[in-house]
């Protein structure tokens, strides 16, 4: 007999759910586009839980520089650390569970580091939000929280690839015992990528349906920590900040840091293992507007990426004025095409007393903006 769970409704009537095996790999596969949480982040690290990007499904693998795919993933994701994360599905029924899909995930891990580039992840990643109506940006933003800079995400995704960081997970309704005894050989034999192993079950009843996800391998935590590093603080990230790029440097930050203080902006402080960020933010109308970025590398990075699905500065007309007021400081000359994107301005540029201020006249202007809205 199928195992069953028990849904109490407001009602006080049990329902009754029975284990239901699924009618197609593309159901449980839709169900991980549609809600990557299935994934049980919290499972895999309780200290800190995985989310999911979605970069898409059907990802293209080549086996060779320059040729064509010669496999379909049936989907790639990255987590909040810009660790990419190769998941198949197969129903339980599926002969393939228990030998083949292991040769097959260990060919895609193995020519992903070599074969995939940053470029192509992200092209992939703009594609499918494009075929699904969705902003990139506005996406990689709600995904990020503030937690981290655009640009140091990609870098941390690049970073994992080159040196083999990814994460293998097979799903089903149920993992077989000769592919659960591999997958915990696997996790614990390499390194740095991780092996994991998630059952996804569905009951239904009533014409209710839910599915219950379990990671079927505890030494996953065992072995990797995937922890987004320490975060940030005010003493830590000046100390670093100076040490590496001087007291000047550190004083241009904390003039900014200072100036946003005074302005009652949110200071959201970054998570990093080497990098360390503040972050000033402005709730206002169920909206939050952070439009730069200071890093411990010594750039202040412009958010005009985050900006665009944004009320005021969604207009393109709007970004091209707060680009124009930016390139009349001297020192700082951004292209025409930084709208779209998160370019970097050297502290060095704002070292001049004048340069600074004007830079800080901005930002007094871009929040005014906003509030006179």
């Amino acid at each position: 007999m199928a195992d069953a769970i028990y849904l109490i409704q407001d009602n006080e009537e049990l329902v009754e759910m029975r284990e239901k095996p699924y009618d197609s790999e593309d159901i449980l596969q839709g169900l991980l586009a549609k809600y990557p949480n299935l994934l049980a982040g919290d499972q895999i690290d309780n200290t800190a839980p995985r989310r999911w990007l979605l970069i898409t499904r059907e990802m293209g693998l080549p086996s060779d520089e320059d040729s064509a795919p010669r496999w379909s993933i049936d989907h790639l994701f990255l987590d909040q650390e810009g660790i990419p994360t190769i998941v198949e599905t197969k129903r339980s029924d599926d002969s393939r569970l228990r030998r083949e899909v292991v040769g097959q995930m260990l060919d895609y891990a193995a020519n992903a580091s070599a074969y995939w580039s940053i470029d192509t992840i992200i092209a992939q990643f703009e594609a499918r939000c494009e075929k699904e109506d969705l902003e990139p940006d506005r996406v990689l933003s709600e995904f990020l929280n503030n937690e981290m800079s655009t640009e140091a995400f990609w870098d941390h995704t690049k970073t994992n690839l080159q040196a083999g960081k990814i994460r293998l997970v097979w799903v089903s309704d149920a993992i077989p015992k000769e592919l659960r005894r591999i997958i915990e050989f696997l996790n614990v034999q390499m390194d740095p990528a991780q092996a994991i192993g998630i059952e996804i079950k569905m009951y239904t009843g009533q014409g209710l349906r839910t599915v219950v996800p379990r990671v079927i391998n505890p030494t996953t935590q065992q072995h990797v920590s995937t922890s987004l590093g320490k975060q940030w603080t005010e003493p830590e990230f000046f100390k670093v900040l100076e040490a590496e790029h001087g007291s000047d440097a550190t004083k241009v930050a904390r003039t900014i840091l200072q100036w946003a203080e005074k302005k009652h902006l949110r200071i959201t402080w970054g998570r990093g293992k080497v990098e360390g960020s503040f972050i000033p933010v402005l709730d206002y109308k169920e909206n939050q507007y952070f439009p730069l970025v200071v890093n411990t590398s010594g750039r202040v990075q412009i958010q005009f990426g985050v900006l665009k699905p944004r009320p005021i500065f969604g207009d393109e007309s709007k970004r091209i004025e707060l680009l124009n007021r930016l390139n009349q400081i001297p020192g700082i000359t951004l292209p025409r095409d930084s709208i779209e994107r998160y370019p970097n301005i050297s502290v060095k540029v704002l070292n001049d007393a004048d340069a600074l201020n004007k830079f800080i006249s901005v930002f007094d202007w871009f929040f005014s903006e906003i509030k006179n809205s």
